[in-house]
């Protein structure tokens, strides 16, 4: 049986394994041997496309991400961002939260967090502040009470295909639900296994490295989730991965990997919450027209949508919930548009089930694509 200390030696080795990777190893997403950390899903909106084209060219050359996180409704927001790597994603969050919001990214890969900091007096130029709204900090993302950061001091917590590179999941949730504010929620792309992975995977320096070896099995996330006391996850996006590499193919055998966006909220306790009717007011920036909520969610302008207890407490508990008006199913709300109902409603949270429908109906040629990682950060 193995010792605590051998357990923290093991972990140890691997932080070690993967900031070589990511610092020494790595030099462009093209020396990846997976589309793990290139892979797309849905269509990126206009303000986040032009937000990521303001971002330097050096710091999106070095992002090895898994999906682009960014989530909706952020003005004014305090974001968190997990293995920031080069930060891309930063400074595009920079923009869309304002002068008056702020973006911290905490990466353990030391050579990234310097080509981040480098350009934090050009993109506070280009954006036209008077003062910078970013901070990248060296650190452990399950570590973040020795790094500094405080309970309860984030609106958003964002992570892009890191957390699978930690070898202890659960305390990187347990530190995401400590630093979230309630309302809160964490956004994150990350890799998935279809099933409990062998040694031989979870021991595999390049399989690691290329966010595999420690990918979680996607049903343990939710038992997580309830562990530590967020609500169940919300299923946004999926993609199937694919490897470019004849050996790992090999050693991966029948096991399948999946790129997949989650959202995960800390909601207060404020006891149950009934099954409502939801009309979206159209107020979200990029989103007028219709909120895309999660795989199983669409709330177009001025639609009723029926929604569960879940769906409802989340949206009223959240930062959507001035973006929303709220009736009681037996009332009748006249709109412009249509009713949408819950009723026989089959929610999707396998991502694999996601990924699979998703390949079936989307085109061949993809570009301008968010949900999964292209071709990002960090330190995976």
């Amino acid at each position: 049986m193995a010792t605590p200390r051998d357990a923290e030696s093991q972990k140890a080795d691997i932080r070690k394994d993967v900031q070589n990777y990511y610092g020494q190893v790595l030099k462009t997403s093209k020396d990846l041997q997976t589309n793990a950390c290139v892979t797309t899903a849905r269509a990126v909106p206009k303000h986040i496309r032009e937000a990521l084209q303001n971002v330097h060219e050096e710091v999106s050359l070095r992002y090895y991400g898994c999906g682009l996180v960014i989530p909706e409704c952020l003005e004014n927001c305090w974001i968190l961002d997990l293995g920031s790597g080069s930060g891309r994603d930063c400074y595009a969050l920079s923009q869309l939260v304002g002068e008056k919001g702020h973006v911290t990214g905490i990466d353990m890969t030391e050579g990234q967090v310097e080509v981040a900091k480098k350009y934090l007096d050009y993109h506070m130029e280009k954006y036209g502040f008077q003062t910078s709204n970013v901070t990248f900090i060296h650190g452990y993302i399950e570590k973040l009470a020795e790094a500094g950061i405080q309970n309860e001091s984030y609106d958003i917590v964002i992570s892009n295909c890191v957390i699978n590179l930690v070898p202890d999941k659960e305390q990187v949730l347990q530190e995401v639900y400590r630093v979230l504010k309630h309302g809160g929620e964490l956004y994150f792309s990350d890799v998935y296994a279809s099933l409990e992975l062998p040694e031989e995977i979870k021991t595999h320096r390049v399989l690691w490295g290329e966010c595999l070896g420690g990918a979680l099995y996607w049903k343990d996330l939710f038992l997580l989730a309830q562990k530590i006391g967020f609500c169940p996850p919300r299923l946004v996006t999926a993609s199937l991965i694919t490897i470019q590499n004849k050996e790992l193919e090999r050693i991966i055998g029948d096991c399948r990997f999946v790129s997949a966006t989650f959202r995960l909220f800390k909601l207060p306790n404020t006891g149950p919450t009934k099954r409502c009717q939801a009309v979206y007011n159209g107020g979200i920036i990029g989103h007028e027209k219709q909120l895309i909520f999660d795989a199983n969610f669409t709330f177009k302008e001025g639609e009723i949508v029926e929604v569960d207890e879940e769906t409802a407490a989340v949206l009223k508990n959240s930062r959507f919930a001035r973006d929303f008006l709220f009736r009681p199913i037996e009332d009748k709300l006249p709109t412009s548009g249509g009713c949408s109902v819950l009723e026989s409603k089959d929610i999707i949270t396998d991502p694999f089930k996601l990924a699979e429908d998703s390949d079936n109906k989307k085109p061949k040629c993809a570009s301008n694509v968010a949900g999964s990682c292209c071709g990002k950060k960090k330190s995976c």
